[in-house]
């Protein structure tokens, strides 16, 4: 059952409202966008709230419940691929006539995107998930030269949109402020594993890049007395082994496969002494919230969003200062566990309370767009 009934009737003919999700940014390896894809994809099905589409790149053509990919060629190690030019996503986008579509990336043929969608009769929304600064942290060189060539794309990606949703101010990026909070919330494996030992060692789980910090933790690493774990897929995976050979870390260090599964990654972050999200451009950090929800003490830098939401769950330090990452592992590691805060927390993020929210935003959209177009007419 739809919750309160919200959504139901106001798509077009008579049927549900009908809600597609865009991105290039999905692959068997891939992390926020994928979870929040995933989760909303199960609540649409298991509420009936709505009719859920999600399109995204593929190996191939294909269309099965409600999941629409389209051919991409394959360019990282997570399986992302991009499809030559937007010619069937906009095909995609005419059949389906959503009545909301979401871009979660600013890369796919946005503008060709905004105008199919427009043409339909769809109202767009542009997730602002990234942001100009982590873009340009995972491209060569430095980094000043790439932010004004992302924030100028964001610039004429979003131009067209009918509203922005973001976690953080999209306005240095994109010229415009958020219309819309982004929610993120937590699959139900993540709660408190009162069965799992805390042990002594720190825990990375996560995309393996520099831009993710990765080289920073490191660093603070060979500062310390602890023992690291990294988990995760990335662009740095295997020149991993010999950076930290290098640092003097072979013995200390430790390098895992991703992990796939929310109940094991659940007694992962539980069993650790700290989880830590060393990024410094992250627009929101859902590992850090995964984490904190599961009983861990958290390190996160003190400018991710989610560093908020975790409170006193978590300790922060500025982003590049390694002495200060340091510091802010070893009090981590002494801190006790707060098994009923990472509860309540839990609970709060669950992502049916958040899709709900979400649910009565599009449909207040809906509302005051065809308010306008009695005014007009």
């Amino acid at each position: 059952m739809a919750p309160d009934g919200a959504g139901r009737g106001l798509g077009r003919h008579g049927r549900r409202l009908r809600v597609a999700d865009v991105t290039l940014w999905y692959g068997e390896r891939s992390g926020g966008i994928k979870s929040y894809l995933d989760a909303k994809r199960r609540h649409a099905a298991i509420t009936g709230a709505y009719e859920h589409h999600i399109v995204v790149p593929g190996e191939r053509d294909e269309e099965r419940a409600g999941m629409h990919r389209i051919r991409g060629v394959r360019v990282t190690r997570n399986d992302y691929r991009i499809p030559p030019g937007g010619r069937g996503l906009c095909r995609t986008i005419e059949r389906l006539r959503p009545d909301v579509l979401l871009l979660h990336d600013p890369f796919w043929t946005p503008r060709q995107a905004i105008a199919a969608a427009h043409r339909s009769g769809a109202i767009v929304i542009a997730v602002h998930h990234g942001s100009a600064a982590l873009a340009a942290a995972g491209m060569p060189g430095p980094d000043a030269a790439w932010r004004p060539i992302f924030r100028s794309w964001m610039h004429h990606a979003y131009r067209d949109v009918d509203a922005i949703m973001s976690v953080i101010d999209p306005v240095p990026d994109s010229g415009r402020g958020a219309d819309l909070p982004l929610r993120l919330g937590l699959d139900p494996a993540f709660r408190p594993q009162p069965d799992v030992r805390r042990g002594d060692h720190v825990l990375y789980a996560g995309r393996l890049s520099r831009a993710k910090g990765v080289g920073e933790l490191l660093e603070a690493t060979r500062r310390g007395d602890w023992t690291l774990q990294l988990v995760g897929d990335g662009p740095w995976r295997t020149a991993l082994p010999a950076e930290i050979a290098a640092l003097g870390l072979a013995d200390r260090v430790t390098l895992g496969d991703y992990v796939s599964d929310p109940a094991e990654l659940a007694r992962r972050y539980a069993a650790a002494s700290c989880v830590v999200m060393p990024g410094p451009n992250e627009t929101f950090g859902l590992v850090g919230l995964e984490a904190a929800a599961c009983g861990a003490r958290v390190v996160t830098c003190d400018n991710a969003p989610s560093a908020t939401t975790i409170g006193a769950l978590g300790h922060t330090y500025s982003a590049g200062d390694v002495v200060g990452l340091q510091r802010a592992i070893d009090a981590a590691r002494r801190a006790a566990p707060d098994a009923g805060a990472a509860a309540a927390l839990a609970w709060r993020h669950g992502w049916t309370v958040l899709f709900h929210q979400e649910l009565r935003d599009m449909v207040d959209l809906l509302e005051r767009r065809e308010r306008r177009r009695e005014r007009a007419a």
